[in-house]
This record gives structure tokens, C-alpha cells and sequence, in this order.
């Protein structure tokens, strides 16, 4: 049997904002816009990759998100550029406490970035 990661979604407390931090900041595309009774929702992801993200505004979303103890803990956002994206962030407001920092063992650099909803994005630049 095979399996692969299709998509996660998130809880979020404004789509609209959420999207514009999404697609601007980290230049993702949205790919689907779904509407439900209990939820609007956008489906974001990227031309070259099958990995897709959801953001969910629930129709009785009431203040910020609880990331209670089970919460997500961070997720990943490669890219060949995460200093822009980095850049991109401080200028949007968002805290950013970890700057692109180069890991040789892993030969990757990393920087981390918190969005509006206070989840935690790992940026991951592989590096030669």
C-alpha cells in the first residue's frame, strides 16, 4: 500500500486577511474556493507541487483560535528565496523570531515565521 500527504487545512479567524498573508507573503496560489454551510474555505498550493494547504474560516469563529495543547506545532513552506519571504513578513507586521539561518548538516537554511492566526511556518530554502 502507498500513501502520500495530500493536503492539511487550518483554522483561520479572517480568510480574507489569512489570504492575502498567504498568497502575498509566501506566494502560494489559491487553487479552490469552497463555501459550506459551516465554513468558507480556500485551497492554496503551488504550479509545481502536488501538496496543497487549506485555510478555514468556520461560520461560528468567535475571536482567535485556540491552539489548545494538540494544535498543529509548525508546518513547512520551501522555497529557493526564504530571505524574501522573511523580508516579506517583517513588512507585513508578522513576528518572525527565527532569521534565515544555514544548517550545514542538513544542508538547508531555515527561517521562522508566525502568521496572522499565531501558527508557526518553518521556511526551508535547500541549499547546495
Amino acid at each position: 500500500m502507498a500513501s502520500q500527504v495530500g493536503q492539511f487545512c487550518i483554522s483561520v479567524t479572517d480568510l480574507d486577511r489569512s489570504e492575502d498573508y498567504y498568497t502575498n507573503v509566501l506566494g502560494l496560489k489559491v487553487q479552490q474556493r469552497i463555501e459550506v454551510p459551516e465554513a468558507k474555505e480556500l485551497v492554496l498550493g503551488s504550479d509545481d507541487s502536488t501538496a496543497s494547504m487549506q485555510l478555514a474560516q468556520k461560520t461560528d469563529q468567535q475571536g482567535s483560535i485556540d491552539h489548545g495543547n494538540g494544535a498543529l506545532h509548525k508546518f513547512y513552506i520551501y522555497s529557493d528565496d526564504i530571505q524574501s519571504i522573511y523580508d516579506a513578513a517583517l513588512a507585513w507586521g508578522s513576528q518572525c523570531p527565527t532569521p534565515p539561518t544555514r544548517l550545514d548538516e542538513w544542508k538547508v537554511s531555515i527561517a521562522f515565521i508566525i502568521d496572522p492566526d499565531g501558527y508557526h511556518v518553518e521556511l526551508v530554502q535547500r541549499d547546495s
